[in-house]
């Protein structure tokens, strides 16, 4: 069976590039005037479509019947929205020695961001994980998250989220979770459509993405806002977010074991648990923090690559661990090659979650999700 492969020797996600390339067009192009106008009011629609789509994708009744691993689904949620934004405020210690004030601002919107979905899917898999345990875990938190983000956003940074206000937990509403309501709505009569076209589909998903980026980094580009940053600061940055994936990838593995979760459950947990989604976040930052979102999205980005390339590395140990080789799992009877079980639905798990039009997808091809 034909396999989506991300290049070994590319160590960097391409969607990031062309992230960084948005950087960059916003920083030598900005829009102003009539046109900040106009790319701000489109940046509006394709983030409410965005999310529109993401309710006509997301099965109920999948979302349902994964309600009865209760214990594994809790564990997500509460590592996601619990344990997260608790190290996102112990680094507020770290303002303004590390970090500025804009840039902690950021770093604790990145931990109040849902998990991710299809990137958890595809590490769980290549982990010989509970895959189906890994699509519900982040199909709740991204649920969760069209809530429960804004509202800890509301609680947590309050007037100093840069332009953060209560207001804009009615933005979110109208603007995210009225769409996503309206897709699940129609879903029945839309799915199958959005099934059959969720390569074009997904194309506009980021698309719109991108077109957020470069609303928000021209506005602050306009505002001068990236004369606040150093490079000294982005090392900062990046050195508390490695702490603190390190943290959430120790807490979710041992956590769970502690919690006598079994080895393919263990996987799903920290994969789910311990990654946010930068397809959820940039959007959701957009409306959250106004012309301060290019500095709050700036941390997000960084730890979605930094999440990314540290977890291919733990998924491929995870799938040479000698608890595992040449030896059957619940779902790898005997009598088959080690790791798949000799059937297709092995076959399938080793080498990524299916899509719906027969390919295999590797980590990198999930990307931001």
């Amino acid at each position: 069976m034909k396999r989506l492969q991300w290049p070994s020797w590319m160590p960097v996600d391409p969607y990031i590039l062309l992230l960084l390339g948005t950087v960059g067009l916003a920083a030598l192009f900005p829009a102003s005037g009539t046109a900040a106008d106009v790319a701000s009011g489109a940046s509006t629609a394709a983030i409410a479509f965005l999310f529109f789509l993401y309710g006509a994708r997301l099965s109920t009744r999948e979302a349902m019947d994964g309600l009865k691993h209760w214990r594994l689904h809790g564990t997500v949620l509460i590592c996601t929205f619990v344990a997260f934004p608790l190290l996102g405020l112990a680094a507020r210690g770290l303002e303004p020695v590390l970090l500025t004030h804009d840039l902690y601002t950021g770093l604790l919107f990145l931990t109040l961001v849902p998990s991710t979905i299809q990137s958890s899917i595809a590490f769980t898999s290549i982990a010989r994980g509970n895959v189906p345990a890994a699509i519900c875990a982040g199909s709740f938190s991204s649920l969760a998250g069209i809530v429960v983000t804004p509202l800890l956003a509301a609680l947590l940074l309050g007037g100093s989220g840069g332009g953060f206000s209560t207001d804009s937990v009615v933005k979110i509403v109208l603007q995210l979770l009225v769409p996503f309501l309206a897709g699940q709505l129609l879903r029945p009569w839309i799915g199958g459509f959005i099934t059959r076209h969720k390569k074009v589909l997904g194309y506009v998903d980021r698309g719109s993405i991108l077109l957020v980026v470069y609303t928000a980094f021209s506005e602050g580009m306009v505002r001068g806002i990236w004369s606040q940053v150093s490079a000294a600061r982005l090392a900062g940055l990046l050195v508390v977010e490695a702490l603190m994936l390190g943290v959430m990838l120790l807490l979710t593995w041992y956590g769970a074991k502690a919690l006598r979760f079994d080895r393919e459950d263990r996987i799903a947990i920290q994969f789910a648990g311990s990654k946010k989604s930068l397809a959820s976040g940039l959007p959701m930052a957009g409306v959250l923090f106004g012309a301060h979102a290019s500095l709050a999205v700036l941390p997000l980005m960084l730890f979605h690559q930094m999440q990314l390339m540290v977890c291919a590395v733990i998924a491929k140990r995870r799938a040479r661990d000698p608890e595992v080789s040449g030896r059957p799992g619940p779902d790898r009877p005997s009598g088959g090659a080690a790791g798949t079980g000799g059937t297709a639905e092995g076959a399938g798990r080793a080498a990524g979650p299916a899509r719906s039009d027969g390919l295999r997808v590797s980590p990198a091809a999930t990307a931001g999700r």
